[in-house]
C-alpha cells in the first residue's frame, strides 16, 4: 500500500519531470491533438476481425486516453468510451519511458491485433497531453476507500470503471423519463429554487438571504405548489426534473440535495397516475436494462454476494391501502383496534413506538405502517389511502374523508413514489394550511407555511388534477444495485475533511 510519504515522493519526482518539460521549447500542455476514433466503437468495430483482415485493411487511428498501464512493449490507455493498447515501437520507446500512470497521451497509428487477440494501436506519432502530478490509487487496482471514493470521485472514474456504468444509466433514466413524458404531451417547465414561502412537502427548509431585496428566503424543498399554478393557468399536463433541499439528515437514502421528477395532469386522478407510473417504469427497465426484471443483492463487508433478489416489473404491480398493508404484515393486529384511535395507540405502545399526545389516529397509523410494514414491501407495490391528518395537499377521498386519494410506490422496502388526487378546494386547503401552521407553532419545523397565494391561485379555479413525485436518486439505487444514495450521485454531501 502507497504511504503519504510515498505518494509525496512520487509527486515530487513528476513535478521534477514536469519542470524538465516546461524547459523544453514547445506547448507544456498542448491542445492541437484531435483523435478521430474512440476505443470502444474500434472494439466494437474491428475486436472480431483477424490480424490478417486487419493487415490488409491497412487502417490508420488517433486514439487520446489516460495512461493506466506501460509494460515495455505495450501501453493501455482508457478513454470516455472503453481501453485499447498501444504497441511502442522502437522509434518510441524514449517517449514511453518519460510517461508516468496517469499522464494523458495523443497517438496516430496503424490498427493491429496481437497474438492474443487485442487490438492495439501502433505509436507512429504520439505526444504528451497533459502530465499528470499524482499517481493513480494502487497501481490501478483499484480504490477501494469508500469514503474517498465519494470525496474524490475524479480518481473513482478513473480507478472503478463500474462507477461510469452506474452514472451512465442515471443519464438515461432521465432522458427516457423526458421523452416518455414529452410524448403524452407533457410540458417541461422550471420553477423558483429561491422561495420566499417553501411549499410543497413537509419539510425542514434550508434559510438564506436576498440582500437586494433584503428578505429571508428558503432553498426549494418541492417545486408541487409552482407546478399546480401553472396547471391553473391553463398547462394542463407540465413536469419538472428539479433539485429540491431538505436541511435534513444524512442516511443511505437522504442527502441534502437531490433530484425529483415532478408532473402534474389535469382531468385526472391518482388511479390514472398510478397506471401511468406502472407503465412508464416497466418500459423504463425494459429499455435500460433490457429487461424488467431487476436485480438487487445483499453483499458483506468484502464485497461479497450473499444473496440475489430479483423485483418483477413484468407482473401488475400490487395494490394496498395503508390500513390492509398493516393488517396484512401483522396478522395479530385486530382491524377493529386498529380503527380506534385509543386501540392504535395500544398498538403502537406494543412495538414500542414513541407518539406525541397531539397525533391522532392516521399519524398513529403511519407511524406503525413505517415500522411494521415499509421495509417489507419488496415487490413493485403501491400503498394507497393515506390518512388525510399526513396528506396536506391532497384530496379527501369521497366515500371516507378520514383518507385521501394517495398513492406511496415502494420496491425493495424504499419510496420511490408520491401521488395523489390534488386538493382543488381553495376553502379546504386554507383550513389546511392553518392546521399546519398551529403545528409549526407547537414546534414541528418540518410543518409547511401558510401559502396565500397558492389559495389564491386555487380560488380562481384548479381543475380536477393528479399529481406526482418520483425520486429519481432513489430510482437509479433499485436499476443499478446500489446500497447508498451516495453511489448514485456524482458528488455527494460530505463532512469537510
Amino acid at each position: 500500500m502507497t504511504t503519504d510519504s510515498d505518494e509525496n515522493r512520487l509527486i515530487a519526482e513528476r513535478r521534477a519531470r514536469l519542470s524538465e518539460l516546461r524547459a523544453q521549447p514547445g506547448t507544456t500542455f498542448p491542445n492541437s491533438f484531435r483523435p478521430d476514433s474512440k476505443t470502444a466503437d474500434l472494439q466494437a468495430a474491428y475486436g472480431e476481425s483477424s490480424k490478417e483482415e486487419l493487415e490488409q485493411l491497412g487502417l490508420v487511428v488517433s486514439v487520446a486516453g489516460r495512461l493506466i498501464r506501460n509494460r515495455g512493449a505495450f501501453m493501455e490507455i482508457l478513454d470516455g468510451a472503453g481501453r485499447i493498447q498501444l504497441y511502442v515501437t522502437k522509434e518510441a520507446r524514449d517517449f514511453a519511458k518519460s510517461l508516468d500512470l496517469g499522464d494523458i497521451v495523443g497517438v496516430k497509428g496503424a490498427l493491429h491485433k496481437s497474438g492474443k487477440g487485442d487490438l492495439y494501436v501502433q505509436l507512429d506519432e504520439y505526444q504528451l497531453l497533459t502530465k499528470s502530478l499524482r499517481p493513480l490509487p494502487d497501481k490501478f487496482h483499484g480504490l477501494a476507500d469508500q469514503e474517498m471514493r465519494y470525496r474524490q470521485r475524479y480518481v473513482d472514474l478513473i480507478a472503478n470503471p463500474e462507477v461510469r456504468t452506474t452514472f451512465r444509466i442515471r443519464s438515461r433514466v432521465v432522458e427516457f423519463i423526458r421523452q416518455y413524458l414529452n410524448g403524452r404531451d407533457y410540458l417541461e417547465v422550471e420553477t423558483p429554487m429561491l422561495q420566499v414561502i417553501p411549499g410543497g412537502a413537509t419539510a425542514k427548509p434550508f434559510v438564506t438571504h436576498h440582500n437586494a431585496l433584503d428578505i429571508g428566503m428558503y432553498l426549494r424543498v418541492a417545486p408541487e405548489l409552482y407546478l399546480k399554478r401553472l396547471v391553473v393557468g391553463g398547462f394542463e399536463r407540465v413536469y419538472e426534473i428539479n433539485r429540491n433541499f431538505r436541511n435534513e439528515g444524512l442516511s443511505t437514502r437522504h442527502n441534502p440535495e437531490f433530484t425529483m421528477l415532478e408532473f402534474y395532469q389535469a382531468y385526472a386522478d391518482y388511479n390514472d397516475l398510478m397506471d401511468l407510473t406502472e407503465d412508464m417504469l416497466r418500459t423504463l427497465a425494459l429499455d435500460v436494462l433490457g429487461t424488467t426484471n431487476v436485480r438487487n443483492t445483499v453483499k458483506n463487508a468484502d464485497g461479497e454476494v450473499l444473496q440475489e433478489v430479483f423485483y418483477d416489473f413484468a407482473k401488475p404491480f400490487r395494490r394496498l391501502s395503508v390500513f390492509d398493508s398493516i393488517l396484512h404484515f401483522n396478522p395479530d393486529i385486530s382491524a377493529t383496534a386498529l380503527a380506534d384511535e385509543q386501540g392504535a395507540r395500544e398498538i403502537a405502545e406494543h412495538l414500542d413506538i414513541p407518539l406525541k399526545d397531539s397525533w391522532g389516529l392516521g399519524k398513529v397509523w403511519i407511524e406503525i405502517f413505517e415500522k411494521t410494514v415499509e421495509h417489507r414491501l419488496d415487490q413493485p407495490t403501491f400503498i394507497t389511502a393515506y390518512p388525510t391528518e399526513v396528506s396536506p395537499l391532497a384530496r379527501r377521498n369521497d366515500d371516507d374523508p378520514f383518507v385521501t386519494d394517495r398513492f406511496e410506490f415502494f420496491v425493495g422496502g424504499r419510496e420511490i413514489a408520491n401521488g395523489f388526487s390534488e386538493l382543488n378546494d381553495a376553502e379546504d386547503q386554507a383550513e389546511r394550511f392553518r392546521k399546519q401552521v398551529s403545528e409549526k407553532d407547537a414546534g414541528d419545523d418540518e410543518a409547511m407555511h401558510y401559502d396565500a397565494d397558492y389559495v389564491r391561485a386555487l380560488e380562481y379555479g384548479l381543475p380536477p388534477t393528479a399529481g406526482e413525485g418520483i425520486g429519481i436518486d432513489r430510482l437509479v439505487m433499485l436499476l443499478t444495485d446500489s446500497p447508498s444514495i451516495r453511489d448514485v450521485l456524482l458528488f455527494p454531501h460530505m463532512r469537510p475533511e
